[in-house]
C-alpha cells in the first residue's frame, strides 16, 4: 500500500506544483481527480467539500476507485456510460445514485472530463464533479404518505419509547441494547432512503444544476492549468494536439492495469522500440518509477555481466516476430542484479499485424523443490500474454468499428 501511495503522490506532483492541493481544497465544489494510468484507476485527489458531502476521510478515498460510492440503487447503465466515456477519452454527464459513508443514498449530477497533456495530447487524469440534486420539491404526495407510514411502523417496532433508550443509559448492563437500537435506527433510515428512491421517477438535473456543474469544472481547470504551468507540464481541458504515436488509450491502460504480474509493452514501430507501458509489479521488481521507464528501450536493464548472446537471441526473435524465452541477468535501479526469466511475444491487432511486443519478467529465485512447488513460470507468462493479446485485439476491433 505504501508503494501505491508513493505512485499516487507522484501522479499529482508530476503535473501540478506544491500548492495546488491547497488551492483545490479552497474551492467549494464537490469533485475528485483520478489517474487511469495507475492500476484500478484510483482517486488521487478528493476535495474538502466532496469529503464533507460523503462523510469519508481523505485516507478512505484516495487510492480507491469511484465504485466505493456505488450501491444497490446505482444505475448500471449510467456506470457503463461513464466507462464508455473514459474508454473514448471524452466528457460526459449522467444522473445517478451515490452513497455516503453511512450508507444513505442520494442523487447527483456527475460530470466527468478528461485532463489532457497539452504537449503530448495524451490523457493524464480525469476530473469528476458531483452536483447533489435538490429533491425537496420532487417527492409526490403519495410517496410522502408511504414514507410517513414507513417511519411510523419502524419507530413503533424498534423504539417504542424514549424510556427504553434511557434505561439503557442508566444501566451499563443494557449498553448492548442501546447500541442495538442505534444500529436498527441507522438501518431503518437507510431503508427509508431506498424506499424514497424507489417511489420516485428517475431524476433529471435542472438547468441551474447543470450550470453549476459546468461552472465547477471551469473553476477546477483554472486551478489545474495555473499550477501545471509552474511545473512545465501544462494540462488543458480540450485536446490541443494529436496524441504522440505510441501513446496508449486510457481504456487499454486500465485493462492492462488489472494484470498483477511484472511485464512491459514495447512499440516496434517507434525508433529504438521504446516501452509504452510498464506494470506496477515491474516497478516493484526493478525499483524504477514509471516516468523513468516509459520511452526507454529495455536494454537499460542490462549491465556489465549481461550475456551478449542472450541479447542477440532476443533481437533475432523480434526480427522474425516469434516468441522466445530466456534467462538473463538484469539490474535494478539500486544496481543490484537478479536473474530474469524473460518471455517475449508479439501482440497482434485485429488485422493480424504486430502492434506491440510484450515482455513478461519473473525473478528466478526458486531452486530445486521450492521451484517445483510453485506455478510454472511459463504458465504465468503465457497467461499474461493471453490477457494482453485479448485487450489489444478488443481495443483495435472497437476502434475499427467506430470508424465505419
Amino acid at each position: 500500500m505504501e508503494s501505491n501511495s508513493i505512485t499516487i503522490k507522484q501522479s499529482f506532483e508530476e503535473f501540478y506544483s506544491h500548492h495546488a492541493r491547497e488551492s483545490l481544497d479552497e474551492l467549494s465544489e464537490n469533485f475528485t481527480i483520478t489517474d487511469p494510468s495507475i492500476s484500478g484507476h484510483p482517486i488521487i485527489f478528493a476535495s474538502h467539500a466532496f469529503l464533507k458531502m460523503t462523510g469519508f476521510t481523505r485516507d478512505e478515498v484516495v487510492g480507491r476507485s469511484g465504485s466505493i460510492f456505488q450501491g444497490p440503487a446505482t444505475c448500471r447503465r449510467s456506470v457503463l456510460e461513464i466507462r464508455e466515456a473514459v474508454r473514448e477519452e471524452r466528457e460526459t454527464n449522467v444522473v445517478l445514485v451515490n452513497y455516503r459513508k453511512n450508507g444513505t443514498p442520494f442523487w447527483i449530477l456527475l460530470n466527468v472530463s478528461p485532463v489532457f497533456c497539452k504537449l503530448r495530447g495524451s490523457v493524464v487524469h480525469f476530473v469528476a464533479v458531483q452536483v447533489p440534486l435538490d429533491t425537496r420539491s420532487r417527492v409526490s404526495s403519495s410517496s410522502s404518505v408511504q414514507v410517513h407510514d414507513f417511519v411510523f411502523r419502524c419507530c413503533r417496532k424498534e423504539v417504542c419509547s424514549d424510556s427504553l433508550a434511557e434505561l439503557g443509559r442508566v444501566s451499563s448492563g443494557n449498553q448492548v441494547f442501546e447500541n442495538d437500537v442505534t444500529v436498527k435506527l441507522s438501518t431503518t433510515f437507510a431503508e427509508l432512503h431506498l424506499l424514497e428512491l424507489d417511489s420516485e421517477e428517475p431524476r433529471e438535473a435542472s438547468d441551474d444544476e447543470r450550470r453549476s456543474a459546468v461552472a465547477a469544472m471551469d473553476n477546477i481547470f483554472s486551478v489545474l492549468t495555473h499550477y501545471s504551468e509552474l511545473t512545465g507540464r501544462l494540462v488543458c481541458r480540450k485536446r490541443r494536439s494529436t496524441p504522440d504515436v505510441g501513446l496508449l488509450s486510457s481504456s487499454l491502460i486500465i485493462s492492462l492495469g488489472r494484470i498483477k504480474q511484472s511485464f512491459v509493452l514495447t512499440n516496434p514501430h517507434l525508433p529504438d522500440m521504446p516501452i509504452v507501458y510498464a506494470s506496477d509489479a515491474f516497478m516493484k521488481l526493478t525499483g524504477y518509477a514509471r516516468h523513468e521507464v516509459l520511452g526507454r528501450n529495455c536494454r537499460f536493464l542490462g549491465g556489465r555481466n549481461t550475456d551478449d548472446s542472450t541479447l542477440h537471441l532476443i533481437t533475432e526473435s523480434i526480427k522474425t516476430e516469434q516468441p522466445c524465452t530466456v534467462r538473463i541477468l538484469n539490474y535494478r535501479k539500486d544496481k543490484s542484479s537478479f536473474w530474469n526469466l524473460l518471455h517475449i511475444s508479439p501482440v497482434r491487432d485485429a488485422s493480424g499485424k504486430v502492434a506491440y511486443f510484450v515482455g513478461v519478467q519473473i525473478e528466478d529465485e526458486y531452486k530445486n523443490e521450492d521451484y517445483r512447488r510453485c506455478l510454472r513460470p511459463d504458465m504465468k507468462q503465457l497467461s499474461v500474454v493471453g490477457v494482453v493479446k485479448v485487450a489489444v485485439r478488443s481495443l483495435s476491433m472497437s476502434a475499427g468499428s467506430s470508424k465505419r
